[in-house]
């Protein structure tokens, strides 16, 4: 019953989209707004039903169903209740429906709360989010069912979605010994949630794309569009950035590389819209406050919905083998040709408009120190780095192969050698651009604006110097990403003393409350200081665990110790264990100490698992001894099987690394603040509908 259910429900929730797309845009074009309302209710029934279509599955994988041949992939039954659960996701036809959920989530959320204020562009938004999610259930209605179950017919074993001729069913019971079970790789924390987040980032992304194309279908191309996704877009670019850390945080504890970011090809495809989309949000500004680049804003927001139906095209069809894609199937070609026709069709609708003077910019550059120019100079980067990161990533492997039969790998050297002036570039203008006015800037007066923030930069780096760091590469790129810090604080700090300065008497409270009401009334702005905060952060932590990471490898006997930047590791055995799972655990008992004196107790281990075909699959988990400073980070990665009395370790010493954690939280924090309604905002809503009605009468 639960495969017919979550199949009835997926053919209704295709039909609803399809309809919802169908009558969307007829109704548009005839005017009809009974049409447009019947769109309107069938786009919000997909939600429920994709809902029943998830719940459905998810109780086939908790009850054991393993005649649904989902479950079979995904489980067994040893695997622990929340893995179960969590498997939903953990393969291609399960993670797809998962990623229909949220996307038509998305699109019913934008039409029930944008539906009275941006009522002209509603019949066309509903057009393009329901013809999307008709396309990805399709995908899994024709190509990649999750329901699938097996039969047996004439003694073999098929899968099928419907009942095959001659086909007789089998007890769920009798397959279960058989069933695979999670990948071990997807049995981490960071693992179960990195995928819901990029997926809410992506799907997410869907919306401002939506909404801009109706502005350029309906005609209506003031920054209406612009208002009615701002915190759309912030969202969807929070949950991005929050999954690409969750990702770097899994590999950091499971792969045993001693890293956080390889270059990994899947990385990368969803590195690539979180960099587009936050060149739009930099973008979008200019044309709220100036009338410009209303033609770039639009390529913007499709190569940002262009870059997530790619990422998904690449790591779901087999164009790129990595430890965490999905394996080849047929849904790669729909998916190509559905990216290229949705991309040649924006791009008409943009060129469509131009030809006919509908997207003219109200003012010219009238400055080349202005924020907008400098804010064209940031997008400008930010493209550079997806074109480098696009082409090592995508373009040469896949060119080599097509016209030279050899696949060619650019691998971390590439990515090293190419990004990292980009980035500092972009810390540069990250420091620069805030202290610029909107029209005219002056150099003596930017000048002015930089002087205490550089000055507070130059003695962080002579204190730097001091405290032994002598690489000047290191002291620069420390320089660039703290002169961005600074300004975010100087800027704070300047709004807080002007309105600290209206008050006779100052004192501490005083000044907390004057923070307070500086970010309630300006929550965009300020939010994105820290936004600034969070990235400095992060830079801050990149650099000192790149370029200062220091790793050994030893084989030790008991009681021997290893040293390493001040530390001291000593081997105290090995025992051997099984986990509730059937896991088999190799245990190494290590003392961790520094300048004599005992800091933690650790155990680095390596886990069996038992797969379905009887083979193992080993998964090396690091010990670690976490401080602000850095990060011990142990492996074991060999041992003398017979008497246990030696084992070969890889110890990592990573600087400033939980620092990449932190600056997530912080940045995080700074995109709830902006995203967050401000008082204005709230006060222009209660005011609005009266004079829409005024404006309705006249």
């Amino acid at each position: 019953m639960l495969a017919e259910i979550g199949i009835a429900t997926l053919l209704l929730a295709f039909v609803a989209a399809l309809y919802a797309t169908v009558a969307a845009l007829y109704g548009a074009r005839t005017g009809s707004e009974r049409l447009v309302i019947s769109a309107r209710n069938a786009a919000l029934t997909t939600f429920p039903l994709l809902l029943t279509a998830c719940v459905a599955l998810v109780a086939a994988l908790l009850s054991g169903r393993y005649d649904i041949a989902y479950v079979w992939t995904v489980s067994n039954p040893q695997t622990p209740t929340f893995y179960r659960i969590t498997a939903l996701w953990g393969s291609q036809s399960g993670s797809l429906l998962f990623w229909s959920l949220m996307l038509s989530g998305y699109s019913c959320g934008a039409i029930l709360f944008n539906w009275k204020s941006d009522r002209r562009l509603m019949p066309y938004v509903i057009a393009f989010t329901m013809v999307t999610l008709a396309f990805f259930i399709g995908l899994k209605v024709f190509l990649e069912n999750p329901f699938d179950r097996y039969w047996a017919v004439n003694g073999e074993l098929v899968k099928s979605t419907f009942i095959p001729q001659g086909a007789e069913a089998i007890p769920y019971e009798n397959l279960a010994n058989s069933a695979q079970g999670l990948n071990p790789l997807l049995r981490h924390f960071g693992m179960i949630i990195h995928p819901p987040m990029l997926y809410l980032g992506f799907t997410g992304f869907m919306i401002p794309f939506a909404f801009a194309m109706a502005a350029l279908a309906s005609g209506d191309l003031s920054t209406n569009w612009i208002r009615a996704t701002r915190r759309w877009t912030l969202v969807a670019w929070l949950f991005l950035a929050l999954g690409l850390l969750l990702g770097g945080r899994w590999a950091y504890d499971v792969l045993g590389w001693g890293g956080y970011w390889g270059w990994d090809p899947v990385e990368n495809a969803a590195f690539l819209p979180w960099l587009v989309g936050t060149a739009f949000l930099h973008s979008v500004l200019i044309q709220e406050k100036r009338g410009m680049l209303k033609v770039w804003n639009m390529f913007l927001v499709i190569g940002t919905f262009s870059a997530m139906i790619f990422g998904t095209f690449a790591t779901r069809s087999g164009l790129i083998a990595s430890v965490h894609s999905f394996a080849r199937s047929p849904i790669g070609f729909p998916m190509f040709v559905f990216w290229s026709c949705m991309t040649l069709v924006s791009v008409v609708l943009i060129l469509w408009r131009r030809n006919r003077g509908d997207l003219k910019d109200e003012r010219a550059f009238a400055n080349i120190l202005s924020r907008e120019s400098l804010f064209v100079l940031n997008n400008i980067i930010f493209m550079m780095l997806v074109v480098a990161i696009f082409w090592g990533s995508f373009g040469a492997p896949v060119l080599s192969e097509l016209f030279g039969g050899t696949r060619i790998t650019l691998g971390t050297e590439y990515f090293m050698t190419v990004t990292p002036p980009l980035f500092a570039a972009l810390y540069i203008l990250m420091g620069v651009a805030p202290l610029t006015a909107w029209g005219v800037t002056s150099l003596p007066r930017l000048g002015r604006a930089l002087l205490i923030p550089v000055v507070l930069t130059l003695i962080t780096v002579v204190l730097f110097a001091l405290m032994g760091m002598s690489s000047p590469g290191a002291l620069f790129a420390y320089a660039i990403v703290t002169l961005a810090g600074y300004v975010a604080l100087y800027e704070i700090y300047r709004g807080v003393r002007t309105r600290a300065r209206k008050e006779a008497t100052r004192t501490m409270g005083l000044y907390a409350n004057a923070l307070i009401e500086l970010f309630a009334r300006n929550r965009r702005r300020y939010g994105g200081y820290v936004v600034h905060l969070g990235i400095t952060v992060i830079g801050i932590g990149v650099i000192g665990s790149t370029l200062f990471q220091q790793q050994t490898q030893q084989t030790l006997s008991i009681g021997e110790t290893l040293s390493i930047g001040g530390y001291q590791l000593r081997y105290n055995g090995l025992t051997q264990a099984l986990a509730e799972d059937e896991r088999q655990m190799i245990i190494a008992d290590v003392t961790l100490l520094r300048d004599g004196n005992e800091l933690s107790v650790l155990r680095p281990r390596t886990d069996y698992y038992l797969l379905s075909d009887n083979t193992t699959m080993p998964m090396t988990i690091a010990g670690a001894y976490s401080t602000l400073e850095n990060d011990f980070y142990v492996l074991l990665i060999g041992w003398e099987e017979q008497t246990d009395t030696t084992a070969t370790f890889k110890v990592y010493i990573n600087p400033l690394i939980n620092l990449v954690w932190w600056g997530g939280l912080i940045l995080m924090f700074g995109t709830v603040i902006a995203a967050y309604p401000a008082r204005e905002t709230v006060r222009a809503s209660v005011v609005a509908p009266a004079k829409n009605k005024v404006g309705a009468r006249a």
